[in-house]
Protein backbone atom coordinates (compact mmCIF):
# COMPACT_ATOMS: atom_id res chain seq x y z
CA UNK A 1 0.00 0.00 0.00
CA UNK A 2 1.39 3.67 -1.30
CA UNK A 3 1.63 6.00 2.17
CA UNK A 4 0.93 9.33 1.28
CA UNK A 5 2.67 11.70 3.68
CA UNK A 6 -0.15 13.85 4.41
CA UNK A 7 -3.85 13.48 4.19
CA UNK A 8 -6.10 16.32 4.93
CA UNK A 9 -9.66 15.58 6.17
CA UNK A 10 -12.59 17.86 5.82
CA UNK A 11 -15.57 16.78 8.44
CA UNK A 12 -19.05 17.32 8.66
CA UNK A 13 -19.81 20.01 11.94
CA UNK A 14 -21.35 17.24 13.72
CA UNK A 15 -19.72 13.95 13.03
CA UNK A 16 -23.06 11.54 13.60
CA UNK A 17 -25.00 13.87 12.05
CA UNK A 18 -26.98 11.17 10.30
CA UNK A 19 -27.87 9.77 12.99
CA UNK A 20 -28.53 11.85 15.52
CA UNK A 21 -31.48 14.28 15.99
CA UNK A 22 -30.16 17.45 15.75
CA UNK A 23 -32.39 20.23 14.07
CA UNK A 24 -29.36 22.12 11.98
CA UNK A 25 -31.47 25.21 11.55
CA UNK A 26 -30.81 28.10 9.49
CA UNK A 27 -27.04 28.49 9.51
CA UNK A 28 -25.83 27.89 6.25
CA UNK A 29 -29.08 29.44 4.12
CA UNK A 30 -27.22 32.11 2.59
CA UNK A 31 -23.83 30.03 2.34
CA UNK A 32 -23.39 27.56 -0.95
CA UNK A 33 -22.58 24.99 1.59
CA UNK A 34 -25.67 23.34 3.69
CA UNK A 35 -25.33 23.18 7.27
CA UNK A 36 -23.47 20.15 7.50
CA UNK A 37 -21.09 22.97 6.53
CA UNK A 38 -19.41 20.14 3.94
CA UNK A 39 -17.08 23.27 2.30
CA UNK A 40 -13.38 22.61 3.21
CA UNK A 41 -11.21 25.52 3.32
CA UNK A 42 -9.82 27.18 0.33
CA UNK A 43 -6.77 26.94 2.67
CA UNK A 44 -6.23 22.89 1.83
CA UNK A 45 -5.88 23.97 -1.68
CA UNK A 46 -3.05 26.03 -1.01
CA UNK A 47 -1.14 24.10 1.51
CA UNK A 48 -1.62 20.99 -1.00
CA UNK A 49 -0.39 22.79 -3.67
CA UNK A 50 2.66 24.22 -1.57
CA UNK A 51 3.73 20.99 -0.24
CA UNK A 52 3.56 19.19 -2.87
CA UNK A 53 5.79 21.16 -4.65
CA UNK A 54 8.04 20.64 -1.98
CA UNK A 55 8.49 16.92 -2.60
CA UNK A 56 5.47 16.32 0.02
CA UNK A 57 2.66 14.35 -1.21
CA UNK A 58 -0.49 15.35 0.16
CA UNK A 59 -4.49 14.09 -0.45
CA UNK A 60 -7.04 16.01 0.77
CA UNK A 61 -10.18 13.86 1.65
CA UNK A 62 -14.05 16.08 1.99
CA UNK A 63 -15.37 13.60 4.50
CA UNK A 64 -18.40 15.61 5.05
CA UNK A 65 -19.21 15.61 1.58
CA UNK A 66 -18.52 12.10 1.16
CA UNK A 67 -20.84 11.52 4.10
CA UNK A 68 -23.81 13.71 2.78
CA UNK A 69 -23.95 12.90 -0.72
CA UNK A 70 -24.15 8.62 0.07
CA UNK A 71 -25.94 7.66 3.04
CA UNK A 72 -24.72 4.07 3.48
CA UNK A 73 -20.73 5.47 3.03
CA UNK A 74 -18.88 4.18 6.07
CA UNK A 75 -16.28 6.88 7.18
CA UNK A 76 -14.94 4.21 9.55
CA UNK A 77 -14.31 2.07 7.51
CA UNK A 78 -12.97 4.61 4.70
CA UNK A 79 -10.16 6.66 7.63
CA UNK A 80 -9.30 2.89 8.48
CA UNK A 81 -7.90 2.15 5.22
CA UNK A 82 -6.41 5.05 5.07
CA UNK A 83 -2.24 4.73 4.97
CA UNK A 84 -0.79 8.60 6.01
CA UNK A 85 2.88 10.04 7.50
CA UNK A 86 0.28 12.54 9.50
CA UNK A 87 -3.59 13.44 9.21
CA UNK A 88 -4.32 16.94 9.10
CA UNK A 89 -8.08 18.21 10.12
CA UNK A 90 -9.24 21.62 10.01
CA UNK A 91 -10.75 23.31 13.24
CA UNK A 92 -11.15 26.82 11.10
CA UNK A 93 -14.91 28.24 12.32
CA UNK A 94 -15.94 27.22 15.34
CA UNK A 95 -19.25 24.84 14.56
CA UNK A 96 -16.86 21.89 13.18
CA UNK A 97 -15.83 21.06 16.45
CA UNK A 98 -17.85 18.26 17.11
CA UNK A 99 -16.65 17.01 13.84
CA UNK A 100 -13.17 17.63 13.84
CA UNK A 101 -12.51 16.47 17.86
CA UNK A 102 -14.48 13.35 16.87
CA UNK A 103 -12.56 12.38 13.87
CA UNK A 104 -9.19 12.92 15.47
CA UNK A 105 -10.34 10.19 17.91
CA UNK A 106 -11.12 7.71 15.40
CA UNK A 107 -8.18 8.46 13.23
CA UNK A 108 -6.06 7.61 16.72
CA UNK A 109 -7.84 4.71 17.74
CA UNK A 110 -7.84 3.58 14.51
CA UNK A 111 -3.89 4.49 13.44
CA UNK A 112 -2.22 5.25 17.14
CA UNK A 113 1.46 5.87 15.88
CA UNK A 114 0.24 8.41 13.73
CA UNK A 115 0.18 11.73 14.40
CA UNK A 116 -2.31 13.93 13.68
CA UNK A 117 -2.08 17.83 13.62
CA UNK A 118 -4.86 20.40 13.58
CA UNK A 119 -5.14 23.73 12.35
CA UNK A 120 -7.54 26.84 11.62
CA UNK A 121 -8.78 30.09 13.47
CA UNK A 122 -10.87 27.98 15.86
CA UNK A 123 -7.46 25.61 16.39
CA UNK A 124 -5.61 28.72 17.33
CA UNK A 125 -7.80 30.23 19.62
CA UNK A 126 -8.31 26.68 21.61
CA UNK A 127 -4.84 25.66 20.98
CA UNK A 128 -3.95 25.36 24.78
CA UNK A 129 -7.25 23.63 25.36
CA UNK A 130 -7.05 21.21 22.34
CA UNK A 131 -3.36 19.82 23.47
CA UNK A 132 -4.22 20.07 27.49
CA UNK A 133 -7.67 17.94 27.06
CA UNK A 134 -7.50 16.15 23.82
CA UNK A 135 -4.51 13.46 23.25
CA UNK A 136 -5.58 12.27 20.26
CA UNK A 137 -4.36 15.71 18.63
CA UNK A 138 -0.64 15.47 18.49
CA UNK A 139 -0.06 19.00 16.88
CA UNK A 140 -1.56 22.05 16.70
CA UNK A 141 -0.39 24.40 13.68
CA UNK A 142 -1.49 28.60 14.83
CA UNK A 143 -1.76 31.14 12.69
CA UNK A 144 -3.41 32.32 9.35
CA UNK A 145 -0.27 31.05 6.66
CA UNK A 146 0.65 27.37 7.74
CA UNK A 147 2.38 26.80 4.27
CA UNK A 148 5.98 26.49 5.31
CA UNK A 149 5.32 25.45 9.39
CA UNK A 150 3.39 22.81 8.11
CA UNK A 151 5.72 22.27 5.22
CA UNK A 152 9.24 22.12 8.49
CA UNK A 153 6.53 20.13 10.69
CA UNK A 154 6.07 16.95 8.05
CA UNK A 155 9.63 17.62 7.28
CA UNK A 156 10.35 16.64 11.67
CA UNK A 157 7.41 14.24 11.33
CA UNK A 158 9.86 12.41 8.83
CA UNK A 159 13.15 12.85 10.84
CA UNK A 160 11.55 12.14 14.01
CA UNK A 161 12.31 15.32 15.96
CA UNK A 162 13.25 18.98 15.78
CA UNK A 163 9.76 19.91 16.90
CA UNK A 164 11.20 22.93 18.76
CA UNK A 165 12.39 24.71 15.35
CA UNK A 166 8.90 24.87 13.87
CA UNK A 167 7.06 28.20 14.16
CA UNK A 168 3.41 28.33 15.09
CA UNK A 169 3.67 24.78 16.58
CA UNK A 170 2.17 23.25 20.15
CA UNK A 171 3.06 20.15 20.34
CA UNK A 172 3.88 17.55 23.48
CA UNK A 173 7.55 16.83 24.40
CA UNK A 174 7.35 13.94 26.87
CA UNK A 175 3.92 15.23 27.99
CA UNK A 176 4.55 18.70 28.17
CA UNK A 177 2.70 20.88 26.47
CA UNK A 178 4.92 23.32 24.15
CA UNK A 179 4.24 26.17 22.61
CA UNK A 180 6.87 27.74 20.45
CA UNK A 181 4.86 31.22 19.29
CA UNK A 182 3.37 32.45 16.36
CA UNK A 183 6.25 33.82 14.59
CA UNK A 184 5.22 33.06 11.24
CA UNK A 185 3.04 35.56 9.95
CA UNK A 186 4.12 36.32 5.88
CA UNK A 187 4.05 40.62 5.19
CA UNK A 188 1.88 39.43 1.66
CA UNK A 189 -0.20 36.85 0.02
CA UNK A 190 2.25 36.40 -2.75
CA UNK A 191 3.87 33.13 -1.42
CA UNK A 192 1.14 30.97 -1.99
CA UNK A 193 -0.67 29.40 -5.29
CA UNK A 194 -4.48 29.45 -5.87
CA UNK A 195 -3.92 26.95 -8.95
CA UNK A 196 -7.37 24.82 -9.06
CA UNK A 197 -5.51 22.78 -11.68
CA UNK A 198 -3.61 21.29 -8.86
CA UNK A 199 -6.55 19.87 -7.55
CA UNK A 200 -7.66 18.74 -11.21
CA UNK A 201 -4.64 16.28 -11.25
CA UNK A 202 -4.67 15.10 -7.58
CA UNK A 203 -8.94 13.97 -8.18
CA UNK A 204 -6.96 11.95 -11.04
CA UNK A 205 -3.99 10.50 -8.97
CA UNK A 206 -6.02 9.51 -5.99
CA UNK A 207 -9.15 8.20 -8.45
CA UNK A 208 -11.35 10.51 -5.79
CA UNK A 209 -13.26 12.75 -7.33
CA UNK A 210 -15.92 13.47 -4.49
CA UNK A 211 -13.14 13.72 -1.50
CA UNK A 212 -12.20 16.98 -3.63
CA UNK A 213 -15.44 18.73 -4.55
CA UNK A 214 -15.69 21.78 -2.57
CA UNK A 215 -19.54 21.28 -1.64
CA UNK A 216 -22.71 19.29 -2.62
CA UNK A 217 -23.92 20.64 -5.69
CA UNK A 218 -20.50 22.19 -7.02
CA UNK A 219 -20.74 20.55 -10.05
CA UNK A 220 -23.92 21.70 -11.05
CA UNK A 221 -23.16 25.67 -10.06
CA UNK A 222 -19.24 25.54 -9.34
CA UNK A 223 -18.19 28.51 -7.98
CA UNK A 224 -14.55 29.20 -7.21
CA UNK A 225 -12.90 32.00 -5.20
CA UNK A 226 -9.84 34.01 -4.96
CA UNK A 227 -8.23 36.00 -2.15
CA UNK A 228 -6.76 39.64 -2.10
CA UNK A 229 -5.52 39.04 2.03
CA UNK A 230 -5.61 37.05 4.65
CA UNK A 231 -6.19 39.32 7.76
CA UNK A 232 -8.68 42.38 7.66
CA UNK A 233 -8.86 46.22 8.44
CA UNK A 234 -12.45 46.37 9.88
CA UNK A 235 -13.26 45.40 12.88
CA UNK A 236 -16.60 43.49 12.83
CA UNK A 237 -17.74 42.75 16.77
CA UNK A 238 -18.67 39.48 15.90
CA UNK A 239 -16.23 38.18 13.45
CA UNK A 240 -13.15 36.22 14.26
CA UNK A 241 -11.74 37.22 10.95
CA UNK A 242 -11.61 40.91 12.14
CA UNK A 243 -8.61 43.21 12.41
CA UNK A 244 -9.16 42.49 16.56
CA UNK A 245 -9.37 38.79 16.30
CA UNK A 246 -6.42 38.62 13.86
CA UNK A 247 -3.72 40.61 16.21
CA UNK A 248 -5.32 38.72 19.49
CA UNK A 249 -5.11 35.19 18.36
CA UNK A 250 -2.79 35.45 15.01
CA UNK A 251 -0.45 38.42 16.39
CA UNK A 252 -1.52 39.66 12.85
CA UNK A 253 -1.05 43.58 13.05
CA UNK A 254 -1.61 44.14 9.44
CA UNK A 255 -3.27 42.04 6.98
CA UNK A 256 -0.99 40.04 4.42
CA UNK A 257 -2.31 41.25 0.62
CA UNK A 258 -2.00 39.50 -2.77
CA UNK A 259 -0.61 41.76 -5.64
CA UNK A 260 -3.07 42.94 -7.68
CA UNK A 261 -0.97 41.43 -10.93
CA UNK A 262 -1.17 37.27 -9.02
CA UNK A 263 -5.03 38.37 -8.20
CA UNK A 264 -5.86 38.65 -11.63
CA UNK A 265 -3.55 35.81 -12.79
CA UNK A 266 -5.50 33.37 -10.22
CA UNK A 267 -8.66 35.20 -12.15
CA UNK A 268 -7.56 34.95 -15.69
CA UNK A 269 -6.46 30.58 -14.80
CA UNK A 270 -10.09 30.07 -13.27
CA UNK A 271 -11.36 31.43 -16.26
CA UNK A 272 -9.35 28.91 -18.71
CA UNK A 273 -11.35 25.78 -16.56
CA UNK A 274 -14.46 27.25 -16.31
CA UNK A 275 -17.38 30.12 -17.56
CA UNK A 276 -18.45 29.88 -13.84
CA UNK A 277 -18.68 32.70 -11.52
CA UNK A 278 -15.76 33.62 -9.09
CA UNK A 279 -16.17 35.06 -6.16
CA UNK A 280 -12.96 37.88 -5.20
CA UNK A 281 -13.08 37.93 -1.08
CA UNK A 282 -11.81 40.70 0.63
CA UNK A 283 -12.64 44.23 -0.58
CA UNK A 284 -10.40 45.53 -3.14
CA UNK A 285 -10.73 49.19 -1.61
CA UNK A 286 -9.16 48.40 1.91
CA UNK A 287 -5.94 49.55 1.36
CA UNK A 288 -7.23 52.34 -0.75
CA UNK A 289 -8.35 53.21 -4.39
CA UNK A 290 -4.26 52.21 -5.82
CA UNK A 291 -4.60 48.54 -5.02
CA UNK A 292 -7.98 48.72 -6.61
CA UNK A 293 -6.94 50.73 -9.81
CA UNK A 294 -3.75 48.45 -10.48
CA UNK A 295 -6.31 45.24 -10.17
CA UNK A 296 -8.38 47.13 -12.76
CA UNK A 297 -5.50 48.06 -14.79
CA UNK A 298 -3.97 44.13 -15.01
CA UNK A 299 -7.32 42.56 -15.39
CA UNK A 300 -8.11 44.98 -18.61
CA UNK A 301 -5.72 42.81 -19.89
CA UNK A 302 -7.60 39.73 -20.05
CA UNK A 303 -10.77 39.24 -21.90
CA UNK A 304 -12.76 37.75 -18.74
CA UNK A 305 -16.19 36.71 -19.33
CA UNK A 306 -16.81 35.11 -16.08
CA UNK A 307 -19.15 36.73 -13.37
CA UNK A 308 -17.03 38.06 -11.21
CA UNK A 309 -18.46 38.66 -7.65
CA UNK A 310 -16.63 41.57 -5.56
CA UNK A 311 -17.42 42.15 -1.88
CA UNK A 312 -17.37 45.58 -0.49
CA UNK A 313 -17.39 46.19 3.31
CA UNK A 314 -18.26 50.03 2.42
CA UNK A 315 -20.03 50.94 0.18
CA UNK A 316 -18.26 51.60 -3.27
CA UNK A 317 -18.20 55.68 -4.99
CA UNK A 318 -20.19 56.23 -8.00
CA UNK A 319 -16.12 57.02 -9.50
CA UNK A 320 -15.02 53.52 -8.34
CA UNK A 321 -18.26 51.68 -9.91
CA UNK A 322 -17.61 53.94 -13.08
CA UNK A 323 -14.10 52.21 -13.03
CA UNK A 324 -15.22 48.80 -12.15
CA UNK A 325 -17.77 49.05 -14.90
CA UNK A 326 -15.58 50.48 -17.69
CA UNK A 327 -13.02 47.65 -17.03
CA UNK A 328 -14.91 43.73 -16.14
CA UNK A 329 -17.25 42.92 -18.52
CA UNK A 330 -19.51 40.96 -16.12
CA UNK A 331 -19.58 41.68 -12.23
CA UNK A 332 -21.73 41.35 -9.11
CA UNK A 333 -21.67 43.18 -5.89
CA UNK A 334 -22.09 42.33 -2.23
CA UNK A 335 -23.13 44.61 0.26
CA UNK A 336 -23.66 43.92 4.23
CA UNK A 337 -25.03 46.67 5.86
CA UNK A 338 -26.11 44.34 8.34
CA UNK A 339 -29.29 46.76 9.26
CA UNK A 340 -31.16 49.52 8.70
CA UNK A 341 -30.69 50.97 11.92
CA UNK A 342 -27.52 53.25 11.84
CA UNK A 343 -26.86 52.67 15.58
CA UNK A 344 -27.08 48.66 15.00
CA UNK A 345 -24.59 49.21 12.19
CA UNK A 346 -22.05 51.37 13.71
CA UNK A 347 -22.08 48.96 17.15
CA UNK A 348 -21.53 46.20 15.09
CA UNK A 349 -18.47 47.94 13.16
CA UNK A 350 -19.72 49.58 9.96
CA UNK A 351 -19.62 53.23 9.72
CA UNK A 352 -22.05 54.63 6.84
CA UNK A 353 -25.58 56.14 6.53
CA UNK A 354 -28.20 54.61 4.22
CA UNK A 355 -27.59 57.86 2.05
CA UNK A 356 -23.98 56.84 0.96
CA UNK A 357 -25.29 52.79 0.49
CA UNK A 358 -28.21 54.43 -1.58
CA UNK A 359 -25.92 56.20 -3.49
CA UNK A 360 -23.95 53.16 -3.88
CA UNK A 361 -27.00 51.47 -5.30
CA UNK A 362 -27.58 54.07 -7.38
CA UNK A 363 -24.19 53.81 -9.04
CA UNK A 364 -24.62 49.86 -9.32
CA UNK A 365 -27.89 49.59 -10.82
CA UNK A 366 -26.85 52.07 -13.25
CA UNK A 367 -23.98 49.83 -14.32
CA UNK A 368 -23.94 46.81 -16.04
CA UNK A 369 -23.19 45.15 -12.29
CA UNK A 370 -25.66 42.17 -13.13
CA UNK A 371 -26.90 41.63 -9.45
CA UNK A 372 -26.39 43.33 -5.98
CA UNK A 373 -26.43 40.77 -2.83
CA UNK A 374 -27.67 42.40 0.09
CA UNK A 375 -27.45 40.59 3.73
CA UNK A 376 -28.90 41.37 6.86
CA UNK A 377 -28.27 39.87 10.30
CA UNK A 378 -29.99 38.65 12.85
CA UNK A 379 -28.90 38.79 16.94
CA UNK A 380 -26.46 42.49 16.91
CA UNK A 381 -25.93 44.82 19.39
CA UNK A 382 -28.96 47.35 19.79
CA UNK A 383 -31.21 45.45 17.73
CA UNK A 384 -34.46 44.14 19.08
CA UNK A 385 -37.42 42.28 17.67
CA UNK A 386 -38.75 45.60 16.05
CA UNK A 387 -35.62 46.80 14.94
CA UNK A 388 -35.41 43.43 12.92
CA UNK A 389 -38.80 43.93 11.47
CA UNK A 390 -37.99 47.47 10.24
CA UNK A 391 -34.87 46.16 8.16
CA UNK A 392 -37.32 44.04 6.30
CA UNK A 393 -39.42 47.11 6.46
CA UNK A 394 -36.13 49.31 4.85
CA UNK A 395 -35.56 46.01 2.16
CA UNK A 396 -39.66 46.86 0.92
CA UNK A 397 -38.62 50.56 0.25
CA UNK A 398 -35.45 49.67 -1.59
CA UNK A 399 -37.46 47.15 -3.31
CA UNK A 400 -39.71 49.79 -4.23
CA UNK A 401 -36.86 51.99 -5.74
CA UNK A 402 -34.68 49.53 -7.16
CA UNK A 403 -36.45 46.58 -7.52
CA UNK A 404 -37.94 47.13 -11.46
CA UNK A 405 -34.19 46.32 -12.24
CA UNK A 406 -34.23 43.19 -11.23
CA UNK A 407 -30.67 43.49 -9.57
CA UNK A 408 -31.39 43.93 -5.94
CA UNK A 409 -31.42 41.37 -3.53
CA UNK A 410 -31.62 41.37 0.09
CA UNK A 411 -31.52 38.52 1.96
CA UNK A 412 -31.47 38.22 6.06
CA UNK A 413 -30.16 35.35 8.61
CA UNK A 414 -29.34 35.19 12.31
CA UNK A 415 -26.07 34.88 13.45
CA UNK A 416 -25.65 31.71 14.07
CA UNK A 417 -24.76 29.26 15.89
CA UNK A 418 -21.96 30.42 17.71
CA UNK A 419 -19.96 34.16 17.89
CA UNK A 420 -16.76 33.50 17.00
CA UNK A 421 -14.10 33.21 19.36
CA UNK A 422 -11.62 35.83 19.39
CA UNK A 423 -14.16 38.74 18.19
CA UNK A 424 -14.51 41.91 20.25
CA UNK A 425 -17.49 40.63 21.51
CA UNK A 426 -16.49 37.03 22.38
CA UNK A 427 -13.66 38.90 24.57
CA UNK A 428 -15.95 41.20 25.89
CA UNK A 429 -19.35 40.24 26.16
CA UNK A 430 -20.64 42.00 29.13
CA UNK A 431 -19.72 45.39 27.93
CA UNK A 432 -21.39 45.06 24.73
CA UNK A 433 -24.72 43.86 25.89
CA UNK A 434 -24.12 39.79 25.34
CA UNK A 435 -24.27 37.21 28.08
CA UNK A 436 -22.17 34.03 26.72
CA UNK A 437 -23.74 30.66 27.04
CA UNK A 438 -20.40 28.82 26.35
CA UNK A 439 -16.77 29.85 26.31
CA UNK A 440 -14.48 26.80 26.56
CA UNK A 441 -13.91 24.76 23.23
CA UNK A 442 -15.64 21.19 25.20
CA UNK A 443 -19.01 23.68 26.17
CA UNK A 444 -19.00 24.28 22.26
CA UNK A 445 -18.97 20.58 21.45
CA UNK A 446 -21.66 19.96 23.80
CA UNK A 447 -23.93 22.08 22.41
CA UNK A 448 -23.44 21.43 18.72
CA UNK A 449 -25.00 18.42 19.52
CA UNK A 450 -28.14 19.89 21.26
CA UNK A 451 -31.54 19.05 19.52
CA UNK A 452 -32.54 22.58 18.74
CA UNK A 453 -30.37 25.35 17.01
CA UNK A 454 -31.94 27.75 19.41
CA UNK A 455 -30.34 25.82 22.26
CA UNK A 456 -27.56 25.57 20.08
CA UNK A 457 -26.78 29.31 20.30
CA UNK A 458 -23.67 30.67 22.49
CA UNK A 459 -25.38 33.67 23.16
CA UNK A 460 -28.20 36.36 24.09
CA UNK A 461 -28.02 39.88 24.08
CA UNK A 462 -29.52 42.77 26.61
CA UNK A 463 -32.19 43.22 23.73
CA UNK A 464 -33.07 39.76 22.81
CA UNK A 465 -33.18 36.74 24.15
CA UNK A 466 -32.50 33.44 22.49
CA UNK A 467 -36.49 32.28 22.07
CA UNK A 468 -36.96 36.39 20.36
CA UNK A 469 -33.90 35.89 18.11
CA UNK A 470 -35.21 32.34 16.91
CA UNK A 471 -39.23 34.46 16.33
CA UNK A 472 -37.12 37.33 14.76
CA UNK A 473 -35.11 35.18 12.66
CA UNK A 474 -38.20 33.26 11.31
CA UNK A 475 -40.50 36.41 11.09
CA UNK A 476 -37.84 38.19 9.23
CA UNK A 477 -37.82 35.58 6.74
CA UNK A 478 -40.96 35.11 5.79
CA UNK A 479 -41.54 39.06 5.79
CA UNK A 480 -38.61 38.85 2.78
CA UNK A 481 -39.60 35.76 1.13
CA UNK A 482 -43.29 37.77 0.93
CA UNK A 483 -41.27 41.14 -0.48
CA UNK A 484 -39.25 38.69 -3.10
CA UNK A 485 -42.69 37.17 -4.35
CA UNK A 486 -44.64 40.27 -4.58
CA UNK A 487 -41.39 41.86 -6.94
CA UNK A 488 -40.95 38.86 -9.13
CA UNK A 489 -37.74 37.80 -7.55
CA UNK A 490 -39.08 34.17 -6.65
CA UNK A 491 -42.25 32.62 -7.93
CA UNK A 492 -45.21 31.91 -5.98
CA UNK A 493 -44.75 27.99 -6.12
CA UNK A 494 -40.60 28.79 -4.51
CA UNK A 495 -42.24 31.36 -2.32
CA UNK A 496 -44.90 28.91 -1.16
CA UNK A 497 -42.19 26.22 -0.26
CA UNK A 498 -39.92 28.58 1.88
CA UNK A 499 -43.16 29.67 3.96
CA UNK A 500 -44.44 26.40 4.58
CA UNK A 501 -40.55 25.03 5.79
CA UNK A 502 -40.82 28.11 8.24
CA UNK A 503 -43.84 26.94 9.81
CA UNK A 504 -42.49 23.09 9.98
CA UNK A 505 -39.09 24.53 11.49
CA UNK A 506 -41.25 26.50 14.11
CA UNK A 507 -42.95 23.71 14.95
CA UNK A 508 -39.44 21.51 15.52
CA UNK A 509 -38.34 24.41 17.75
CA UNK A 510 -41.16 24.64 20.18
CA UNK A 511 -41.30 20.52 19.89
CA UNK A 512 -37.87 20.39 21.14
CA UNK A 513 -38.11 22.93 23.57
CA UNK A 514 -40.01 20.08 25.78
CA UNK A 515 -38.33 17.85 28.16
CA UNK A 516 -39.84 14.91 26.53
CA UNK A 517 -37.73 12.62 24.41
CA UNK A 518 -37.55 12.94 20.50
CA UNK A 519 -40.20 10.65 19.50
CA UNK A 520 -39.29 8.62 16.21
CA UNK A 521 -41.64 10.84 14.18
CA UNK A 522 -39.93 13.72 15.62
CA UNK A 523 -36.54 12.44 14.77
CA UNK A 524 -37.99 12.13 10.93
CA UNK A 525 -39.08 15.84 10.57
CA UNK A 526 -36.48 16.73 12.00
CA UNK A 527 -34.03 14.95 9.20
CA UNK A 528 -36.03 15.93 6.66
CA UNK A 529 -36.15 19.50 7.56
CA UNK A 530 -32.25 19.25 8.00
CA UNK A 531 -32.08 19.00 3.84
CA UNK A 532 -34.88 21.95 3.09
CA UNK A 533 -33.90 25.51 2.63
CA UNK A 534 -35.62 27.39 5.15
CA UNK A 535 -34.87 31.04 4.92
CA UNK A 536 -34.36 31.11 1.24
CA UNK A 537 -33.89 28.96 -1.47
CA UNK A 538 -30.64 27.92 -2.30
CA UNK A 539 -31.20 28.93 -6.25
CA UNK A 540 -30.75 32.46 -5.10
CA UNK A 541 -27.29 32.28 -4.38
CA UNK A 542 -26.67 30.98 -8.31
CA UNK A 543 -24.76 33.88 -10.40
CA UNK A 544 -24.97 33.17 -13.86
CA UNK A 545 -22.24 30.50 -15.53
CA UNK A 546 -21.90 32.10 -18.97
CA UNK A 547 -20.91 30.21 -21.81
CA UNK A 548 -19.34 26.70 -20.94
CA UNK A 549 -19.79 25.63 -17.27
CA UNK A 550 -16.54 23.71 -18.01
CA UNK A 551 -13.37 24.20 -20.71
CA UNK A 552 -12.74 20.40 -21.23
CA UNK A 553 -10.16 20.47 -23.57
CA UNK A 554 -7.93 22.65 -21.01
CA UNK A 555 -9.41 20.45 -18.11
CA UNK A 556 -8.40 17.21 -19.71
CA UNK A 557 -4.94 19.16 -20.59
CA UNK A 558 -4.83 19.96 -16.67
CA UNK A 559 -5.43 16.55 -15.87
CA UNK A 560 -2.76 14.77 -18.21
CA UNK A 561 -0.10 17.34 -17.59
CA UNK A 562 2.91 16.31 -15.86
CA UNK A 563 1.60 12.77 -15.92
CA UNK A 564 0.62 12.57 -12.30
Amino acid sequence: MTVTDLILLHPPSIFRFRELPCFLGPVSDVIPSTAVFEGYPIGFMTLSEYLTGHGIEVRIVNLALKMLRDPSFDAENFTAGLSARAFGIDLHWLPHVDGCLCLAEQLKRQHPKVPVIVGGLSATYFRDELMREYPAIDFVLCGDSTEEPLRLLMEAIRNGGGFGQVPNLVWRDNGRVVDNGISWHPDTLDHVRYDYSHIFRMLVRYRDPVGYLPYVNWLEHPVLAVFTCRGCLHDCSTCGGSSSAFSTNCTRSKPAFRSPALLVEDIAVIAGYTGAPIMIIGDLLQTGSGYAEAFFSAIRRHRITNELAFEFFNPPSQHFVELLNNSVENFNAELSPESHDLRVRSAFGKNYDNRELEASLDALVASNCKRIDLFLMVGLPFQDYASVMQSVAWCGELLERYGRSGKLLPMIAPLAPFVDPGSRIFQTPEAMGYRLFYRTLGEHRRAMLMPSWKQRLNYETNWMSRDEIVAATYDSAAAMIHLKESHGLVSKTAAGEIKDHIVRARRVVELLDTAGPISPELAREIHQLNGLDTLCGKHELDWRIIGKRYHLFRCITALLRDRI
